[in-house]
């Protein structure tokens, strides 16, 4: 450890001389505004189209291109960790971040545009291990739910707000004070970090294996970029452009994957799953991530189509939701630090699991308030479940593997949203395509309804089998603790 945390207190938080909320305002002011800027941009895709004369498939690449980029970067964030300290890695992220949110605001061509989008994309995916990382560094094990409640907060709460923040600012003000009005935010986050972040990990420099980045860039991008592209082509899965990067991607993380065994610096440590409750909050991780994903897409489809409100009120209808989720996380923290992980995983998987039945009972005669009660207990229980889950697994796991766990879950976001969207909108789009070729009246705008309310009931019914799983490992959870604490508890209770 560096001379500013080699004290007799093991985490910094039990020393009463460290200040510990200058270091989490330093983070989360960056963490909020860098993740906020995900979504941002959704709601301004048309008015893309028109200013720079692109096709929708084109300017996809704002949406598609960031979960690209992001997915590539993510894996390297363990080795920097070790590489970088604290300091030199937030200060540096957000510093990328800034200039490509600066080259987006002021860019002539689309190309250009794009190039920012992907800049901005490098220092958001490498921001969030970076926090995740400090905060296992500075909170005990029994303090981290409330602190990942917090973090939780800021990565729902954004996403949230951010098509309806940018419907106000572009229609007011124009697309490009999407990017102007974060730019003094980010100023000032990279100002009051240089003031008062300090370095709280250990840096160790090992060898980096050029290889394994070669074969992780190669696998986690052409894996992503195959899942994302399932919309936009006619064939989906099918589709040679489709399978041969999913083919690819794959192979290549299995290479990957067999070499990081086989190292004494792996890039990404798989080592991780070793630990019983950090694979358990994976798991858990990735159902709440597909679903959540796939219910953003295809709840605004359905309540445009078969519903028939407009945009703007379906929008709406899930922003309650959006909200909650974010508001309750660091409640749900508090009372995991409390109660530990199962007083909320069960009942929560349990609300879930019904929750994705009701939604396959979906029709046209399903009132809008059924959605709004819908979608908030689906993330009143994703709050009661994601950071949790995360929480507990990383807690089990010794400091020398925090790098590696928080890289490992923060890479596998953009991949289970990626995954979960194409195969479940394929899934709606397959059922949709069978009902009316069933039917004898495919053009009526009756029947495409019925295709679709088919096509609904279908993915939600598959996405409540998948929920099933989450229940059982609801009861399979215990609280977890680093390995060397855990014996040191069972030595305690033998002398009992």
């Amino acid at each position: 450890m560096t001379e500013q945390n080699s004290t007799k207190y093991e985490y910094l938080a039990e020393d009463p001389n460290f200040k510990v909320m200058p270091i989490m305002l330093s983070l989360i002011i960056g963490a909020f505004f860098a993740i906020l800027n995900e979504t941002l941009l959704n709601i301004a895709l048309t008015t893309l189209m028109g200013e720079f004369n692109v096709t929708l498939p084109t300017v996809q690449w704002m949406a598609t291109g960031f979960m690209l980029v992001m997915g590539v970067v993510i894996p390297a964030s363990a080795v920097l960790l070790q590489w970088f300290t604290t300091r030199q890695l937030f200060l540096g992220t957000m510093i990328i971040f800034t200039i490509g949110t600066i080259i987006c605001a002021a860019a002539p061509t689309f190309s250009i545009l794009l190039v920012g989008r992907f800049i901005q994309a490098a220092g958001t995916g490498l921001l969030m291990p970076v926090i995740f990382n400090v905060f296992l560094l500075i909170f005990p094990p029994h303090k981290r739910g409330k602190i990942m409640g917090i973090v939780g907060l800021v990565i729902m709460f954004a996403p949230a707000i951010g098509p309806t923040l940018s419907g106000i600012i572009v229609e007011y003000l124009g697309w490009r004070f999407l990017f102007i009005c974060v730019i003094p935010f980010a100023l000032f986050s990279i100002a009051f970090a240089y003031k008062y972040l300090i370095n709280v990990s250990e840096i160790t420099k090992p060898k980096v294996d050029v290889l394994s980045l070669v074969y992780s860039t190669i696998g986690f991008g052409s894996l992503v970029y195959g899942f994302s592209s399932v919309g936009e082509e006619e064939a989906g899965f099918l589709s040679p452009d489709v399978y041969s990067f999913i083919i690819i991607g794959a192979a290549a993380i299995i290479l990957f994957s067999v070499r990081q065994f086989k190292l004494d610096d792996p890039v990404l440590d798989l080592r991780v799953f070793k630990y019983p409750m950090y694979t358990h909050g994976v798991l858990m991780f990735l159902i709440i991530m597909m679903t959540m994903f796939s219910s953003e897409i295809i709840l605004p489809v359905f309540m445009q189509g078969p519903l028939a409100l407009s945009a703007a009120t379906a929008g709406l209808l899930l922003l309650p939701g959006s909200i909650l989720n974010g508001v309750m996380s660091p409640v749900m923290g508090h009372l995991f630090d409390k109660f530990g992980p199962r007083v909320l995983m069960i009942p929560a998987s349990l609300v879930l699991s019904g929750t994705m039945f009701m939604m396959s009972r979906l029709d046209a005669d399903t009132q809008p308030w059924m959605i709004i009660v819908g979608y908030i207990l689906l993330m009143l229980a994703a709050s009661a479940i994601i950071m949790p889950a995360e929480t507990n697994g990383l807690n089990q796991l010794p400091k020398r593997l925090y790098p590696h766990g928080t890289s490992v879950m923060t890479t596998l976001q953009p991949v289970a949203g990626a995954m979960g969207v194409s195969v479940f909108i394929s899934i709606l789009n397959a059922r949709q395509q069978h009902y009316l070729n069933q039917s004898a009246t495919p053009e009526n705008p009756g029947t495409i309804n019925e295709a679709m309310i088919a096509g609904v009931e279908l993915v939600y019914f598959i996405a409540f089998a998948i929920s099933v799983i989450a229940v059982i490992l609801g009861f399979l959870v215990y609280r977890a603790m680093p390995k060397d604490q855990e014996e040191e508890a069972q030595m305690e209770t033998e002398d009992i």
